[in-house]
């Protein structure tokens, strides 16, 4: 595990950050303040500290990326079914200063080398799959595969990231022994399944042809501040064209490539 753990140390230095295991209830409450200051919401966090002590003391990750003294980042995770194979992350976030530096990726890293020092290979997680720099991070950057679309998987959510849109998310898992072979989405011969119309609202294309293309925003957590209804039109156009395909990947230009079910 020494190569393992290396990549996570690099990508810790490079981000400028050490990540560590909480443990400890300050630590764990100070996580709890970051991901509620991050979603924006203070008086409903989507952890509590309760939580995350029972998560710790039962064996599973809780981590958080701190910069100095100060906790920049956070990731929890538990154990998945069967027995103990798998980890479900279940929530991940970094500060808004710290954003866009790697601070993440060292998150991930380290998650990862936790998780293959237990003998876990997978990791799951859902994300929203109209989040464009989430899609790419998740599939492109750490090669995460789609397993499964779920529509309006937590119900309605009132936060600074959902708008009280419904909550569709996209199940991915990390075959941790296979990252860094991921080779990419093969686009070639690929047409549009769903494009940017003129009033960036979603167009839908014809499916012709095997490979398609999936766009979603450039930035929907604008649309949802700008216009909730053009923002819902892409929720439901996002579904359709994701449903009943596989996933091959998420291209930076900011479209999914998928590939049609025979």
């Amino acid at each position: 595990m020494i190569g393992v753990d290396n990549a996570a140390e690099a990508a810790a230095l490079k981000a400028g950050v050490v990540v560590r295991e909480l443990t400890d209830m300050d630590r764990i409450t100070r996580a709890v303040a970051l991901l509620a200051d991050i979603w924006g919401r203070s008086s409903n966090p989507p952890v509590t500290a309760e939580l995350l002590r029972a998560f710790s003391k039962a064996g599973n990750y809780v981590a958080g990326a701190f910069e100095g003294e100060r906790l920049v980042g956070a990731c929890v995770a538990f154990f998945h079914e069967p027995a103990g194979s798998a980890l479900h992350s279940h929530i991940a976030g970094v500060a808004a200063d710290a954003a866009g530096r790697g601070v993440g990726f060292a998150l991930k890293l380290h998650q990862r080398a936790w998780a293959l020092q237990r003998d876990v290979a997978d990791i799951v997680w859902t994300f929203d799959p109209l989040v464009a720099r989430n899609a790419y991070f998740n599939l492109g950057k750490l090669g995460a595969r789609p397993a499964e679309y779920l529509p309006n998987f937590y119900g309605p959510m009132s936060d600074a990231f959902n708008g009280n849109e419904e909550s569709d998310r996209l199940l991915v898992r990390w075959r941790l022994r296979e990252y860094g072979n991921s080779t990419g989405p093969v686009a070639a011969g690929a047409v549009p399944v769903l494009s940017v119309g003129a009033d960036a609202g979603p167009v839908a294309g014809r499916p012709e042809g095997p490979i398609g293309l999936v766009a979603v925003p450039r930035d929907i957590g604008a649309m949802r501040a700008s216009d909730p209804a053009l923002a819902q039109r892409w929720r439901v156009a996002v579904r359709e064209a994701l449903t009943g395909v596989s996933i091959e990947g998420f291209d930076p230009s900011g479209y999914y490539v998928v590939r049609r079910e025979s």
